[in-house]
């Protein structure tokens, strides 16, 4: 059986994407909250593993995936973990812009970086980065997250090309905003419910991973 890793895989998206891959894959989900990485754990299954890891943090990075690596194997990597603090540019502190820039940027190249020779040697490895519709244009009052999600798109199609010649796909996802735990602790979106759930974006990701194109809605 193929093993996929996803970061942020506690809660949101990253868990419905558990869900899903669960049910013909390994699935380990990395995360920070090792209570919630544990929680979402017991809740999918017995082939459902944890990795606690900081993807922030480059020499951890390092060290988790040369552990995991003792256990398991991984065939595919999803980017999903990330941040975001919005407002006026003229708002935002050092702090804010740090964390924004070090998890969703950093974090995905520490990450990919790590396990990547590994995955090459995989028979049919992936890489897919969930970067959002942030990826591909401005927003007002979200310039900071809208610039990390382009520093993602960036690396994203950079990797295309850098392993075109290998059997590695990569692929990203551009999608609008969910209904998660991502806009708990601001109030750039107003009404919540309008957005769409965490388990159809889900769907629609697993149902196109395979393509050959990115996948966008």
């Amino acid at each position: 059986m193929k093993t996929v890793l996803i970061t942020g895989g506690a809660t949101g998206l990253g868990k419905e994407l558990a869900k899903l891959y669960a049910k013909d894959y390994n699935v380990i989900l990395a995360g920070r909250n090792q209570q919630k990485l544990t929680e979402a754990q017991h809740e999918l299954g017995d082939n459902v593993y944890t990795m606690s890891v900081d993807i922030t943090q480059y020499e951890e990075v390092g060290k988790s995936v040369e552990k995991l690596l003792m256990q398991h194997s991984v065939d595919i990597l999803i980017n999903n973990a990330g941040i975001g603090h919005f407002g006026p540019l003229t708002d935002y502190t050092k702090q804010a812009i740090d964390e924004v820039i070090d998890t969703n940027v950093k974090g995905t190249i520490f990450l990919t970086q790590a396990l990547m020779p590994h995955l090459l040697t995989r028979p049919a490895p992936k890489v897919m980065n969930i970067i959002s519709t942030a990826g591909l244009r401005g927003k007002a009052n979200e310039s900071v997250y809208v610039a990390s999600k382009f520093g993602v798109r960036g690396f994203t199609e950079s990797l295309k090309v850098e392993y075109q010649d290998t059997n590695l796909h990569v692929i990203a996802a551009y999608m609008g905003g969910m209904n998660t735990p991502f806009w708990d602790h601001n109030n750039h979106i107003k009404d919540k419910s309008r957005l769409r759930s965490a388990s159809e974006i889900a769907e629609i990701i697993y149902k196109q991973q395979n393509d050959s194109e990115d996948i966008l809605f």
